[in-house]
């Protein structure tokens, strides 16, 4: 109780109401992988909390030169992101993960692709509404392509730690940056039926795709 209390003290002496210690913790690392590189925001208009359609706070957009060329998406608000001094005990952080999504450039895609935001805003609905969480090697379908309205055979995902962004400590508990990567009907239709697992699809798929970008083409 008293190192409750002396931890609490120690959180409103640094933050203030204002602040975003669960944000910054994610800045933070962000920073450490891309630097000075300022990614695509996207905010949500409406919260979610006020009759908003969207639950994120915002997704942000990177462009990564590693491995291959792609664009590589995070989530903002899973995690528990604002000034919350009651928050300082808990081992996780809100859902306790963020979201990412690392893809290829799709011919058909604009310059700053906002499918992937949609996409991942749609699966955040799954997660506020139905209050269940992911976390390694869980696997979903997506309904039909999960760039809709196009001929590709990625209709389900599965997750797996992003291999850089990794799980970070924050004021309000622990984050895991949670990577979707696109799997086939057929690969879905094989986990479902224990051909083999998530992971060993994941693992088999790192021997050429060591980030887990996924092809819309594949």
């Amino acid at each position: 109780m008293l190192n409750s209390f002396l931890k609490k003290r120690k959180y409103k002496k640094r933050y203030s109401e204002n602040d975003f210690p669960g944000l910054d913790a994610i800045s933070l690392k962000q920073k450490e992988i891309y630097g000075e590189q300022e990614p695509v925001h996207y905010a949500t208009i409406v919260p979610y909390e006020l009759g908003g359609e969207d639950p994120l706070w915002a997704v942000e957009c990177y462009n990564s030169t590693r491995q291959d060329a792609h664009f590589h998406f995070m989530t903002i608000g899973f995690s528990n992101l604002f000034y919350d001094e009651d928050a300082i005990d808990d081992e996780y952080s809100g859902f306790g993960f963020e979201i990412t999504f690392r893809h290829l450039p799709f011919n058909d895609d604009p310059e700053k692709p906002i499918w992937a935001v949609n996409f991942l805003q749609n699966i955040a609905k799954y997660v506020f509404e139905s209050g269940k969480g992911f976390d390694d090697f869980h696997f979903m379908s997506a309904n039909g392509p999960i760039r809709s309205e196009t001929e590709t055979d990625i209709t389900a995902f599965t997750f797996v730690t992003d291999a850089e962004m990794g799980e970070i400590n924050t004021p309000h508990g622990k984050v895991k940056f949670l990577q979707l990567f696109g799997i086939t009907s057929q690969e879905y239709i094989d986990i479902k039926n224990k051909i083999y697992t998530a992971k060993e699809l994941t693992e088999r798929q790192k021997t050429n795709n060591p980030l887990l970008i996924t092809d819309l083409t594949r």
